[in-house]
């Protein structure tokens, strides 16, 4: 029976419960066993010393005359009583303790099983209510195992959380026993367990790194409008200040890159882009397609449209590659965006039919020194299928495209 108070007390040590609640599950895991043995256990005292392991069961009887007894548990007989002290009287109360050997075996193991279940609810429990404050928060845990669909994460006292796949920045490697960084999305209970749900792709998380970065969003003088993220690949962050003495956006990117620097490192290089928020729908459009330069913007607010007109040479800006930019901008404003390109522009460079005319096909036309749409156009297509060693199919549809850029 000691080795079971000392080993609460060893679980009391690593998962910090608290003394009350201690005593509280010991006292009631006994009060269980003597009802079932007694009937009752209101005639008893379960002293519980937890600093030492102590735990001491006194029972409390009624002194009756001999042969009137009616109920051993709560009455005791004048001559009985006397054997423990001689002085005692019929109506007095006798307190004798109550031995853990005179349980037997078995019960003992079932007291031992009983308190092994309450102390993991117990357990359970707390790491929920614990984990259930932290959401939304950032931790830093070991990487304790790496599976196919997710990682198993330990906190610093070795609770394991979960990181799911598509938790993940696609560009995330991590090995046995690394340090990761990661945000608390959710805590669910499964099978009476929680399970605690990391993120490193969520927006939030981006956040949490600028609040520890940016001392400026962490006192309240900048605020994050809005961030939103293709994680691994790029991120825009639209902010505001509340003091126009402040520059958020140099705020958050410090000199020389020195704060954002880290934030793309932990983020495998996903790049960042910092814009300055307003309610003017035209001008934030304008800062999201960035370093873009618009040359000019018709919108249909009604159904949340923009069209986006720009030189040549700015078009493969906005779109960005594999058209992240222009993705980014539709989820950051709320509008879907059409680039056009600017149909007062003389001539249009090659390079920028590339979404519709096909790299190599460009590349033939450039090694001719036709690098831009007139210059092919200036040409009969039997002279360019003479000159590329293209076939007159696709020289007939590449005019043709060119020739609707100035229709």
């Amino acid at each position: 029976m000691e080795n079971l108070i000392s080993n609460f007390a060893e679980f009391k040590e690593l998962k910090n419960i608290d003394k009350s609640t201690m005593i509280g599950v010991l006292e009631d895991v006994f009060r269980h066993h003597l009802q079932k043995t007694y009937e009752t256990d209101e005639n008893f005292d379960v002293i519980i010393n937890p600093e030492k392991g102590d735990l001491e069961i006194w029972r409390n009887r009624i002194i009756v005359e001999d042969g009137a007894v009616e109920n051993e548990n709560q009455q005791i007989s004048l001559s009985e009583a006397r054997l423990l002290d001689p002085t005692y009287e019929v109506g007095e109360e006798v307190s004798d303790q109550i031995e853990m050997s005179s349980f037997g075996r078995r019960a003992v193991l079932s007291l031992r099983q009983n308190l092994a279940s309450r102390i993991l609810d117990l357990e359970k429990a707390n790491l929920f209510e614990k984990y259930s404050e932290k959401v939304g928060d950032i931790i830093t845990g070991e990487v304790y195992q790496v599976w196919k669909k997710e990682i198993l994460v330990l906190d610093d006292d070795d609770n394991e959380l979960v990181l799911p796949k598509s938790e993940q920045i696609p560009s995330d490697f991590f090995r046995k026993g690394d340090a990761i960084k990661a945000i608390v999305t959710k805590v669910e209970m499964r099978n009476n367990t929680p399970v605690i749900i990391l993120s490193r792709t969520a927006p939030e998380f981006l956040q949490r790194l600028f609040e520890q970065e940016v001392p400026e969003i962490f006192d309240g003088l900048i605020t994050i409008k809005k961030i939103v993220r293709i994680p691994g690949e790029r991120a825009k962050v639209a902010v505001e200040s509340y003091d126009d003495r402040v520059d958020p956006v140099g705020a958050c990117v410090g000199v020389k890159g020195s704060r954002i620097y880290s934030i793309v490192k932990e983020l495998r290089n996903e790049n960042i882009d910092v814009v300055n928020w307003t309610a003017n729908t035209s001008l934030l459009i304008q800062r999201a397609l960035n370093p873009a330069k618009i040359t000019s913007i018709s919108l249909d607010e009604a159904k949340k449209t923009a069209s986006v007109y720009l030189k040549p040479s700015e078009v493969s800006l906005a779109i960005g590659k594999g058209g992240l930019n222009i993705r980014l901008a539709t989820m950051l404003t709320g509008y879907d965006i059409d680039v056009f390109r600017d149909a007062d522009e003389e001539d249009v460079d090659l390079d920028e039919f590339n979404d519709e005319i096909e790299q190599w096909i460009i590349d033939a036309f450039k090694r001719i020194g036709c690098d831009t749409a007139k210059s092919v156009l200036e040409l009969s297509n039997e002279e360019l299928a003479k000159r590329t060693d293209l076939e007159e199919e696709t020289i007939e549809e590449v005019v043709k495209i060119l020739r609707a850029e100035f229709e």
